[in-house]
């Protein structure tokens, strides 16, 4: 006797239309190739639904009444738990301008409507199956210790793992997961091979590694969070002989009027001396300063 048992589903779509009967056919379609199908008529309802639930693909009409498809795209790339999943447009905008514009707003791909059964089904399974390679990947990245990191030639960010993007926000204290300018033009300027690294107050700095070329137009960095070397963040700090005697004695926990009678000056003087200290070693406490000397005289 043969026991029949229903074959897995292919993955989850996410189907944003207007128009029912559009809605109707498609979920029709995709359910029959044994798609699970998520259901938005309009770009905000398609949010909404990202939040209880990420597919693995977004079928989503360009032009709608409120939150414009493009739109719509540019929020979900811009939320770091929804930007892996590809968007692709369906669109009876066939002009030029208006397919740049969804690729410019994130989406991968397009269909011109009216829709073709074997076209939309043929480009879905190749971006979903894509997607879900690449989101392994990136799991498989993250959980061995390193971040990735795509930019485009004007710098903006085309794609970080969660890691990355967690250090990121670590490194660079900010809600805005785009770092800085000023990094972000030291990281490509960077040659094959070529390291940058950011400090940190917590004793750690991040790393970026240039790989070079990862496509049309950018550049993959791997990112490391390592320990820094406190003795040569020392070293780069060029303290004066006396600055460094202060610091010594810091670190030994003495105050500063302990340190100011231990070497014949006045705590006045001691304070500007550590002054001068904590802005050579880019640390704001007592502490920092009394834990970065104390890993280098281990």
């Amino acid at each position: 006797m043969t026991v029949e048992t229903a074959s897995p589903p292919h993955g989850t779509v996410l189907v944003v239309d207007d128009a029912p009967e559009t809605l109707r056919w498609l979920c029709d379609l995709l359910e029959a190739e044994r798609y699970s199908v998520l259901v938005a008529r309009s770009g905000e309802e398609a949010l909404e639904r990202l939040e209880y639930a990420v597919p693995d693909a977004v079928l989503l009409d360009a032009v709608m009444p409120g939150l414009s498809g493009f739109e719509t795209c540019r929020r979900i790339k811009a939320n770091p738990a929804w930007s892996h999943v590809p968007v692709i447009f369906m669109t009876g905008l066939s002009e030029t301008d208006s397919i740049v514009r969804g690729f410019d707003s994130g989406g991968v791909d397009y269909v011109v409507k009216p829709v073709r059964a074997e076209e939309v089904l043929a480009r879905l399974a190749t971006h979903a199956r894509n997607a879900r390679v690449a989101r392994m990947a990136r799991d498989a990245v993250d959980v061995g210790g390193i971040g990735v990191l795509l930019l485009d030639a004007r710098g903006r960010i085309a794609w970080r793992s969660p890691q990355a993007e967690a250090w990121l926000r670590d490194r660079f204290g900010s809600d805005d997961p785009r770092p800085p300018a000023g990094w972000i033009a030291q990281v490509l300027a960077l040659a094959p091979g070529e390291e940058a690294a950011a400090d940190g107050a917590d004793g750690h700095r991040l790393v970026a590694k240039s790989l070079g070329r990862a496509g049309l137009d950018e550049t993959m960095l791997l990112l490391q969070r390592r320990e820094e070397a406190a003795g040569a963040r020392l070293d780069d700090a060029a303290l004066t002989p006396r600055e460094t005697e202060v610091l010594s004695w810091v670190a030994k926990g003495k105050t500063n009027r302990d340190i100011a009678e231990i070497l014949g000056m006045s705590p006045r003087t001691v304070n500007k001396h550590l002054e001068h200290v904590f802005e050579k070693l880019g640390v704001e406490t007592r502490a920092a300063a009394a834990a970065l000397a104390s890993r280098a005289l281990r």
